[in-house]
């Protein structure tokens, strides 16, 4: 009797450490595994292990908080599976071979906020949908095959701290609302087809702590009032076809006034 109480108190303690996450929560990890490529991967799973062990993984409280698999030779595209894992804090899947389009379904990842996507090949639109995301804080989609405009919707993620869509194919203007992202540190659109002036109401942002601008076809000059931005140590707005080629400045607040005073003198732009 003892070795059957001993029998089934070990296999309960087994049912315990794999029951772990929901089944639905582990077939969405499958389905990115399997719509990836997952046997290729640098640091693949084992499938038939417990799911703690599957690398990137970060499991609290029984719901999968994070998944880390930059850099780990992912190929192939994003299932809609992956809006299953609500829990979700921070994806980062950055350094990969990823293509297509972004599945709708990441809009019911309220919790995210880091979504970090860089240096793959996602192409289409940037979807409006990822301005359901009321929690990022970060957004790194550079270095990708995305097109088309801004979408305002991203104007109103109010946590963002970096935005990031540098290195794409985006065409349009800068939105004016970004003036209203109070929280946002860093801003990169390099290397993209934007086109008009920088708009005056991105001096709104007084936590901004970095602007790249460069390789665009921006038009116009740099309003005066960026160099009152007490924050402001990196400004790159170089390769446009602004009135003014402007000096590039990196991590030195001092050097970043200096440039905007010295080319601009009394330049001020006034709101419309």
């Amino acid at each position: 009797m003892k070795n059957i109480n001993l029998t089934l108190i070990c296999l309960f303690a087994s049912l315990l450490s794999f029951a772990g996450i929901s089944n639905t929560e582990k077939e969405a990890l499958i389905a990115l595994h399997t719509s990836t490529n997952g046997e290729q991967w640098t640091k693949a799973w084992d499938l038939n292990a417990d799911v703690t062990t599957w690398y990137g993984v970060t499991i609290e409280n029984n719901k999968v908080v994070e998944l880390n698999l930059q850099l780990n030779n992912l190929n192939g595209t994003l299932p809609n599976e992956l809006g299953n894992l609500t829990a979700l804090r921070k994806i980062n899947f950055g350094f990969n071979k990823l293509s297509g389009s972004l599945p709708s379904s990441i809009s019911n990842l309220k919790a995210l906020t880091s979504l970090e996507l860089f240096l793959n090949k996602f192409n289409g639109s940037i979807p409006s949908f990822l301005g359901d995301l009321k929690n990022l804080e970060v957004l790194a989609l550079y270095s990708n095959s995305f097109s088309g405009t801004i979408p305002t919707a991203l104007t109103t993620l109010n946590n963002l701290k970096e935005l990031q869509l540098g290195s794409n194919f985006l065409t349009g203007k800068i939105p004016t609302e970004m003036g209203l992202l109070s929280n946002l540190e860093k801003l990169s659109l390099i290397d993209n087809k934007l086109e008009g002036h920088i708009p005056l109401e991105l001096t709104d942002l007084k936590n901004l702590k970095e602007l790249v601008l460069s390789e665009n076809k921006l038009t116009g000059s740099l309003p005066l009032q960026f160099s009152q931005l007490s924050k402001l140590s990196t400004l790159m707005v170089s390769d446009n076809n602004m009135d003014i080629e402007y000096a590039t400045v990196i991590e030195d607040r001092a050097s970043v006034k200096n440039a905007i005073v010295t080319f601009n003198n009394t330049y001020v732009v006034e709101r419309d």
